[in-house]
């Protein structure tokens, strides 16, 4: 590689001097620039965004269904083509590559993450929000946005800092840059919750303590916060409508109907989607008569409210693994004890959900659990009741179309090619989702 460099310093400059000669001294410093510009275009290189890479899987699932035979072909950063071999035309310079034994899909889309956590059976989330530093929790993010990526997530939908300002928008903007490797993100920033409602909370009255959410009230208040976190970065307005500030510290609904509705009329004209955190029927109730586009968690859904979801287009991300995660950091052994109320409870509002055709994303609180394992909530998914092909649907194309990727979640001509290889057919053993041998995004290959 020295020699190749040193060969292009050395014509460079014969070059150089060849044309200094020709124009003479006084028009030295006008012409350096365009020179040392000639010169370095007659050794450019192809642009990444004219190569060409074909990829030959035993099979593909396009987001919709899964294909056997398919190839995959991509030019720089997009798809160019995608179907039976026969329709494809592979240019002579193209790069093949073979997926033996393996099925290509669309990146992954995490639809409920949080990176700027760890797992709860590590440190409290209230230690996390009031002992660890901001430093500390980005450069735990900057981890978990790798792992994320490598775990065959191209994508995040992040959903709060818990405590850590806009730093999202940051780790966002970095990794756009090349900086670090992570997912593309759908970002939050800090999340809204109404004034006394979340926490940290100390027993003395008299402390203060940071917030792991931004605090406001009233139409104007949540008005003003909305823009405000637009202005920061948000990519997706996150409401706590509901939250364990009830008496005996049970969960109730915290802002108004009213509230919720200027949130979302505010968030939506400026194209920006509205995720709520929702735990009781009262407070699933406002969030839909509000007109949110997600519900995550739904614990309080009722069959007459999942209903009324899927008559509005609204979308549950119900975070089964966060669930179960926390019951067993709680003492439960899967498999040995009995379900908690809270898993007996995840298995009804799921099942709920899926008869009355509610919209399903896929999307687990990772950060509550290790992240780098966010097919775990795909795992849970389908154990819970739903088929796998529907699984891998709500991972991709749903999500996509949810969130607003227009070109995401689908492996069709123009998309951005953001792609990731499992072992074997995840559609007859949804778990070779974690099997994931080869990930692209951007057509990038980050692991091979």
């Amino acid at each position: 590689m020295h020699g190749v460099e040193n060969k292009f310093v050395s014509g460079a400059v014969k070059l150089f001097y060849r044309k200094l000669i020709f124009i003479g001294m006084k028009s030295v410093q006008f012409s350096f620039l365009a020179i040392l510009l000639s010169c370095i275009h007659l050794f450019a290189q192809p642009k990444a965004s004219d190569s060409y890479t074909l990829f030959k899987p035993d099979r593909v699932f396009d987001g919709q269904q899964m294909h056997a035979g398919w190839w995959v072909l991509i030019k720089g950063n997009h798809i160019e083509a995608a179907g039976e071999p026969a329709s494809i035309s592979v240019p002579a310079s193209t790069k093949i590559i073979e997926l033996k034994g393996m099925t290509l899909m669309p990146g992954l889309i995490e639809g409920h993450s949080h990176l700027f956590l760890h797992p709860y059976n590590e440190t409290s989330w209230n230690d996390q929000v009031l002992t660890e530093s901001r430093a500390e929790r980005t450069a735990r993010a900057v981890i978990h946005a790798k792992e994320t990526l490598m775990a065959g997530f191209t994508t995040v939908r992040d959903l709060g800092t818990e405590g850590a300002a806009y730093d999202d928008v940051g780790l966002k903007k970095t990794i756009e840059k090349g900086i670090i490797p992570g997912p593309r993100m759908l970002v939050a920033t800090r999340a809204i919750i109404a004034t006394g409602s979340y926490g940290p909370k100390s027993e003395v009255a008299e402390t203060v303590f940071p917030q792991g959410a931004e605090e406001t009230d009233g139409l104007d208040g949540i008005s003003h916060t909305v823009r405000s976190q637009i202005g920061h970065g948000a990519d997706v307005v996150k409401i706590y409508v509901d939250y364990r500030w009830g008496l005996d510290d049970v969960a109730a609904p915290t802002f108004t109907e009213e509230e919720i509705k200027t949130a979302v009329q505010v968030a939506k004209s400026s194209g920006r989607t509205i995720a709520v955190h929702s735990g009781t029927e009262e407070g699933m109730r406002r969030a839909i008569a509000a007109g949110v586009t997600t519900i995550e968690h739904g614990d309080g859904g009722t069959p007459e409210l999942f209903k009324l979801m899927r008559e509005k287009g609204i979308a549950l991300c119900p975070t089964i693994s966060a669930t179960e995660a926390i019951s067993t950091y709680h003492g439960w052994r899967k498999g040995v004890d009995p379900e908690p109320a809270g898993v007996k409870r995840k298995h009804y509002i799921f099942a709920e959900a899926l008869k009355a055709g509610v919209t399903i994303c896929m999307g687990g609180d990772v950060g509550v659990f290790p992240h780098g394992d966010n097919a775990r909530e795909m795992v849970l998914m389908t154990e819970y009741g739903m088929k796998p092909i529907d699984v891998l649907r709500s991972a991709t194309s749903v999500n996509a179309a949810v969130f607003g990727l227009n070109n995401l979640g689908n492996i069709k001509a123009g998309y951005l090619a953001d792609l990731v290889a499992v072992t074997g057919n995840p559609t007859e053993d949804i778990k070779l989702v974690k099997q994931v041998k080869m990930v692209i995004k951007d057509g990038v290959i980050y692991k091979r």
